[in-house]
């Protein structure tokens, strides 16, 4: 991915985002300090040896949090921070309804939708509810969290941009079905603009634009999309209930191939070193090798496969239906390690260092050794965890059954 070189900061609540002339400064959801207020800094000479402390630590600012699905356009779930041994519960937010999506946490604000219809944002540190919004329908997305703007789809069939600061409506599109994946992000040369794309029920995978919503493009599926699009290299990788794996330019939508997945892809494809991992419904998990379009290796569960994989250097790890997590070595999907559970593990698991952090049907968020899946804690929510851990700064936020957002940390 190519990062465009400008300097600002970095999210933190309550601040404002500078562009490169006075003219370009607005209040958003990312800043320094103080709300709304352009701060006067000291001159070039005297500012030159604060340069690099600055840059290293907005870029740490930013690599911290979890601001999407699987915290990046590759989808590949790895949190920048790593977990101690054992965790203990931090704070919980309640709402009316099931909560099926996994949740972002950006600027120190965690954002979630609920199928009570409203997306919330809450304090990071407290739980403490900072805005909410009300939607048509119940949500099951994932929040994108993006240069001060919230984007998340609905069962209404829209998706919205909302201010993250404010929740204020900045703009909505409206699709032909639910949408249930969260969505994405691509950059676009040379012009700098960003697009958000994301799928929907009614079978098209859509671009539009960032800032005002406009359609850049749609592609059409012969049948429903659930999960998330992934991102890299200018591609967008996605799979649907076609029982194709699609490849597309991200800034045209033309299709540059497709492989066949042979059942339905309900999860998010995960995208590292030119391949693209992916789970379908005849307990399969496979590995496409972007270039050549062509399977490398496949892995057969006991069960449909519901959750996305995580990736790093070396593993891909998910849930299955056979109440199982799985952890397959990436370069050969061989079996490393699985782990049994009392439920069904439709949670995507997210990674952080040397662990790995799963819900499962049975009730319980587990925190596992990456290396042997030995379990190393568990927590009793009592309901069905279905939705995917979000990691950020040692934070952990999940949602659940019973409406509850959990929060968790580090023992005190």
């Amino acid at each position: 991915m190519t990062f465009t070189a400008v300097v600002r900061p970095l999210p933190e609540a309550g601040g404002a985002t500078y562009g490169e002339t006075p003219a370009d400064y607005k209040p958003a959801t990312a800043g320094l300090r103080g709300a709304g207020t352009l701060v006067r800094l000291p001159t070039v000479k005297r500012l030159t040896h604060l340069v690099p402390a600055l840059l290293l630590a907005l870029t740490a600012a930013a690599a911290d949090d979890w601001p999407m699905f699987h915290r990046e356009p590759a989808l590949c779930g790895v949190a920048s921070s790593a977990l101690p041994d054992k965790l203990a519960p931090r704070w919980t937010f309640r709402t009316s309804s099931p909560i099926k999506a996994a949740a972002a946490i950006a600027g120190g604000t965690v954002f979630f939708g609920s199928l009570d219809k409203n997306f919330y944002a809450l304090d990071a540190a407290t739980g403490k509810l900072k805005w909410k919004f009300a939607t048509g329908d119940g949500i099951e997305a994932a929040p994108l969290v993006l240069e001060g703007v919230a984007y998340i789809g609905s069962g209404d069939g829209f998706l919205y941009a909302l201010d993250a600061a404010t929740g204020a409506l900045k703009w909505k599109f409206q699709t032909d079905d639910k949408i249930l994946g969260g969505a994405n992000w691509f950059r676009a040369a040379p012009t700098g603009a960003v697009h958000i794309i994301f799928g929907s029920y009614d079978y098209n995978l859509y671009s539009v634009n960032a800032a005002t919503g406009k359609l850049d493009w749609k592609f059409d599926t012969s049948n429903y999309i659930n999960g998330a699009p992934a991102l890299a290299e200018g591609k967008v990788i996605f799979g649907g209930c076609d029982g194709m794996l699609h490849v597309l330019d991200a800034a045209t939508g033309v299709e540059k191939s497709a492989v066949e997945a042979g059942a339905y892809v309900a999860g998010s494809p995960a995208l590292a070193g030119g391949r693209a991992y992916a789970a379908q419904f005849q307990n399969e998990v496979l590995c496409v090798d972007l270039v050549a379009t062509q399977q490398v290796w496949k892995f057969e569960g006991h069960g449909e496969f519901y959750s996305s994989p995580a990736v790093t250097d070396t593993r891909v790890v998910l849930g299955c239906r056979d109440r199982r997590l799985y952890c397959l070595d990436r370069a050969t999907g061989k079996l490393h390690w699985q782990f049994p559970t009392q439920g069904d593990v439709d949670s995507s698991p997210a990674i952080a260092g040397d662990k790995v952090l799963v819900g499962s049907g049975d009730g319980r968020l587990y925190l596992l050794a990456l290396g042997t899946g030995k379990q190393l804690w568990a927590y009793e929510i009592g309901r069905e965890v279905t939705a995917s851990p979000a990691v950020a700064g040692g934070l952990v936020v999940v949602g659940a059954e019973d409406g509850v957002v959990y929060a968790f940390g580090a023992k005190k």
